[in-house]
């Protein structure tokens, strides 16, 4: 899970290894203050996304690539070489690049989706309801769907 988060917060795989580091690091110290006032699974997840945050946010200088909202994001960013990215794993690329984009709010939840927690889980981590939970997940959805709706009304 930590490695598959890390995947979703930093694109870099030396930067990335780092995080995990870090995150393991963090989940070592927070475990002595740990007192049961959530699942474990949730204290995790949010021990974890809390230091990729806070990560992402310290090598923001040197993105190229602006954050946006789930709101602002327009297009799935598309590799050039179409051929070689076929299938499952150009799908998943798609969906990191476009998680990626993701500004830190709207990137937890969807990585805790992609993790199958669910809306109470996801709440319990954000902070946020299950009705938002939702509809940020129901945006980013078929914002997926775009490319796979507009391929099959040309054909």
């Amino acid at each position: 899970m930590i490695e598959r988060l890390a995947r979703g917060y930093e694109a870099n795989p030396e930067m990335r290894r780092d995080l995990v580091q870090e995150i393991h690091a963090a989940l070592w110290r927070s475990f002595a203050i740990y007192e049961g006032q959530c699942a474990e699974r949730s204290w995790v997840h949010r021990i974890a996304h809390n230091v990729a945050v806070t990560h992402m946010m310290a090598g923001r200088r040197g993105r190229k690539l602006a954050l946006v909202g789930l709101d602002e994001i327009t297009e799935l960013s598309a590799d050039n070489d179409t051929e070689r990215e076929t299938g499952v794993r150009g799908l998943a690329n798609r969906l990191l690049a476009a998680i990626h984009r993701l500004k830190p709010a709207d990137r937890q939840v969807m990585l805790l989706y992609l993790e199958d927690l669910t809306a109470a889980e996801i709440g319990e981590v954000t902070g946020l309801t299950a009705g938002a939970i939702a509809v940020r997940i129901h945006r980013l959805k078929a914002l997926l769907a775009q490319p796979y709706n507009a391929e099959e009304k040309q054909a």
